[in-house]
Order: C-alpha cells, then structure tokens, then sequence
C-alpha cells in the first residue's frame, strides 16, 4: 500500500532557496561592480602613463632639435640615446612593479572580502538554524498540547451529544416535549460544529508539520459521490435546497484516499449550503478528463468576486470580515489534501450567480480501465 505524505514544511525549502538565490545574485552584482571599478581604475592609470609618456617625447623631441642645431659630436648623441633607454627601462620596470602591487592588493582585498562574506554568511546560517530548531521546539510542544486538549475536548463532546440523545428518547410528546426536542437538537449541531473545528484545527497543526498523511488506493470515485450526496441531502433539503448528482461515464476509478477526499467534498457542500439561499440548486458532477477525474460542487449562491478566487484557499479567509460561520480553513486544508494526492483544486465564480469549485483525483492507468 502506498503513502504519500505532504514534503515537510516547504515555506523553508522557499525561504532557503530565496536566500541561495539572493546571494547568487549579490555575488553576481559585486562582481560587476567590482569589474567595473577595476576597468575604470585601470583606465585612468593609462590614461596617465599616456600623457606622462606625451609629456616625455616632446622634452626629447625639444631637445633632440637643441642637439641637432649645437652640432654635438655623435659619441654626445651616443650618451643621450644610452641615457633614454635606461630612463624608460627604469620607468618600464616602476611601471610593472606598480602593476603587479596593485594586482596583488586586489587579490588580497578580494580574498579578504570572500572570507568576511563567508563569515557572515556562516553566522546567517547557524542562526537560522537555531531559530528554526526553536521554532521546531515550540511547534512540538503546542502540537502536544493541542494534541491532549483536542482529545479531552472531543471525550466532553461526546458526552454531551449522547447525553442529548437520551434526552430526547424521554421527552414527552406534547409542546414543551417538542421545544426540549428542538432545544438538543441545537445542542448536537453545536457539538458536531464544535468537533469539526477541532478537527480542522488539528489538520492545520498536521499540515504545518509536514505531516498530512494520505493513503491513495485505487478505487470507485462514482460510490464516493454519492455517499457524500445521500450525507447532505437531508441537510440541503432542510435548507430548502435541491441536491443532484451528475456522473458523466462509467467505472470511473481514481487513487485517492476515501477518508480524505470525503472530507474534501464535506467542505465544499458545506459552503455551498451555507452560502446558497433557499430555493437554490447544489450539483456535484463527476468526470474523467484525459488522466484525471474532476469532481465539482456547483452552487447558485452568492458567488466570489473574480480578485478573491485565489484568496480563497488561504488560510482564516473569509467571504466577509463579519462572518463567523467557521474559521476559513475549509477550503485551505481541502488544498492541501488535494495536492497532496498529487492532484489540483480551483474556483470558478460569477458575483450573485454562484460558484464552481473543482478538483483533480489521478485516474486509474489505462490497462486498468
């Protein structure tokens, strides 16, 4: 049996790859300014060894024409020209000296920088690690708590859904007998929502530790559908909503994880209970496309504007700052257990229209169609 778990905490794989990148390109920045800088540095001192060499000639020029109008014997002219090639040997030999001084400072300047960069680069490092280890620490010890209290949260829930159970077993079948009835029935809808946000809570710890565990198996997506509809239809209707389901083809057979995927679809009719008025219509439609099979919850609410579809999906979102009917992490762990199947989710709206929001499962191979 396969597993595939979701890759431990990527928002560090980004920032450690947003470092490296970045330090790529400061590198790359220094040393083009670097490069520059030499260039131009290099230029002026030619520029300057030109016009002392232009200065030089025309003193030699000035003074061979002296030479040549006071007749001096050519053993004079002898010791002029012996005089001027050791003056530019010398000159030439200063010059390659200077040269290689200064080649020699760059180099040291340049290994100087490297090893400080690396220094510092080494101490970026080393605290980041101890602020993620931290953070590690931390993340454990909530996950533990969250982990204990969840457990004696959901122990009391229990207890008082079944205790609001037996409750109305005894009720007496009068007025007040009915308004009792209707007072635990509110008490188990708290509950259940109380134990769905526990749950949700719980995934969201799971799925920032790099640990939203799915087990695809290759099964009918089709009975999938439809154990989700015969689920809310009770729901929908009671909300005054029709509910249909639409499977275009047969045997259509996806890997997925049954439990998961289940509770993707929860949310998405969820929300589209909640966000569809009376007399509206609900439709989930099942379909193989190519190599997946795409399953979409089609509502008549109220629809999202076209700058929110991505929103959507983010964690604690919202479709207005005062609804409180959830926390907004619904359709964020819907994602990620989506994408941990390998697979993708996404919304398609009309404001006052409705919504569309489907996903992908990967479909069976073809030879096992």
């Amino acid at each position: 049996m396969a597993q595939k778990e979701k890759t431990p905490q990527p928002e560090r794989s980004h920032t450690d790859e947003s470092l490296r990148s970045e330090r790529e390109h400061s590198d790359r920045e220094y040393s083009k300014t670097q490069s520059a800088t030499e260039e131009a540095s290099d230029a002026s001192v030619q520029t300057a060894r030109g016009m002392a060499d232009q200065l030089s000639q025309e003193a030699r020029d000035i003074a061979d024409v002296k030479l040549a109008r006071s007749k001096a014997s050519p053993e004079a002219r002898e010791s002029v020209d012996r005089e001027r090639a050791h003056e530019d040997a010398a000159l030439q030999g200063e010059r390659e000296a200077s040269d290689a001084e200064m080649e020699a400072e760059r180099v040291e300047g340049k290994r100087a920088l490297a090893a400080l960069l690396c220094l510092e680069r080494k101490e970026t490092d080393t605290r980041l690690l101890l602020e993620r280890a931290r953070s590690d620490e931390g993340l454990a010890t909530r996950d533990d708590f969250l982990g204990m209290v969840s457990h004696d949260a959901r122990t009391l829930l229990a207890g008082i859904a079944l205790q609001a159970t037996l409750l109305k077993r005894n009720v007496a079948e009068d007025e007040a007998g009915r308004r009792t009835v209707q007072g635990l029935e509110k008490i188990e809808r708290f509950t259940a929502r109380l134990n769905r946000l526990l749950g949700d809570l719980m995934d969201v710890a799971s799925i920032e530790a790099g640990k939203l565990l799915v087990v695809p198996v290759l099964q009918d997506a089709t009975a999938l559908v439809r154990e989700s509809a015969e689920a809310f239809h009770p729901l929908a209707t009671a909300q005054g909503l029709s509910l249909s389901v639409e499977i275009r083809g047969k045997d259509l057979k996806a890997k997925f994880d049954h439990e998961r995927v289940l509770q993707v679809l929860a949310n998405l009719l969820s929300n589209a209970i909640k966000f569809t008025k009376p007399g509206g219509r609900i439709s989930i439609r099942l379909e193989s496309l190519g190599h997946e099979v795409h399953c979409s919850v089609t509502d008549t609410g109220a629809g999202i504007p076209s700058h929110q579809l991505d929103a959507v999906f983010e964690r604690f979102w919202q479709a207005q700052s005062r609804d409180r009917r959830g926390m907004g992490l619904g359709l964020y762990i819907s994602k990620c257990i989506v994408e941990a199947h390998g697979g993708r989710i996404w919304a398609e709206s009309q404001p006052g229209v409705g919504s569309t929001f489907t996903f992908t499962l990967q479909g069976a191979p073809t030879e096992s169609r």
